[in-house]
């Protein structure tokens, strides 16, 4: 019998029940793969993490740097945002550890997070994105938006990410209130080229809190209908707006049936801090 601590916590928000749900698995050594990949299918929330220790010598209190892994309930990714957000809180948190930042060594290289009052500074990598042909990409826009008015379409082919602006006569509620159909979505991209589906507005920077841009976010190729809030979204998304609004620090909201709030900062060493909070909803342990 094996006793595995497991963790949820609702990332991007300090409310129960929004934001985005992540799992958090702290090891005391490597499990399999393939138990891994079980475990998030069981877990059955967008992305489950595992964190492990680099060296045997250190604990979840005073080391800084530990290994993290990412599973879907499909397949391991190389880049979550909420499910790092929330592993760093467990180790601030739950394993009381010491350090005022920890760094993950990750499939994106290393990621580090810094405590910053109620809540935690990412510093990831940015991934901007290039200016497509909007035909190339015709039948997945039209499954995602139908006739809506598109103003822009980006790709980021690091993050296999595309973008689609609607245009600015759009308003959040034209955003909030699109059904996307995921199956009719992941049969609709043939290109190989897209595997996540970002859709966004301009905000309204006027109005409080004052968001400088709105989003949604779809990856049933990873088994992911909708993502409630996506953090390596907000790395295409905090280079693509940064640009077009002539700003580096950003409030984002994503508005998901949930919601989250991203505060974002574009750094001029092609990195961008993504910051956050996150809140408990549930402590365990899964037993083997």
């Amino acid at each position: 019998m094996m006793e595995i601590p497991v963790y949820t916590l609702d990332a991007f928000t300090n409310s129960p029940f929004k934001g985005n749900p992540a799992a958090v698995c702290p090891l005391i050594r490597e499990l399999s793969d393939d138990l891994y990949q079980k475990i998030a299918v069981e877990m059955n929330l967008s992305e489950t993490a595992f964190i492990t220790r680099i060296n045997q010598s250190d604990d979840f209190t005073k080391g800084s740097r530990f290994h993290l892994r990412w599973f879907t309930p499909a397949t391991e990714v190389n880049l979550c945002g909420h499910a790092t957000l929330a592993s760093a809180a467990v180790l601030f948190q739950y394993k009381q550890n010491i350090n005022p930042t920890l760094v993950f060594e990750t499939r994106s290289g290393e990621l580090a997070v810094t405590r910053k009052g109620e809540g935690y500074v990412m510093d990831f990598p940015l991934n901007p994105p290039t200016q497509e042909d909007p035909n190339e990409f015709r039948d997945i826009i039209k499954a995602a938006v139908g006739n809506h008015p598109v103003q822009d379409v980006y790709l980021s082919s690091n993050t296999e990410k595309l973008l689609v602006r609607l245009a600015d006569s759009c308003d959040r509620s034209v955003l909030t209130s699109l059904k996307v159909d995921p199956v009719t979505l992941q049969s609709s991209e043939r290109s190989g080229r897209v595997k996540g589906l970002i859709l966004t507005i301009k905000g309204s920077p006027n109005c409080q809190p004052g968001y400088d841009f709105y989003s949604r976010y779809f990856a049933p190729w990873y088994g992911i209908p909708e993502d409630p809030v996506t953090g390596s979204a907000h790395t295409v998304l905090g280079s693509y707006w940064s640009k077009k609004l002539g700003k580096k620090k950003m409030l984002a909201y994503q508005c998901s049936s949930r919601g989250g709030e991203l505060e974002l900062e574009v750094r001029d060493d092609g990195r961008i801090n993504i910051a956050g909070q996150a809140v408990t909803v549930l402590q365990g342990s899964i037993t083997l």
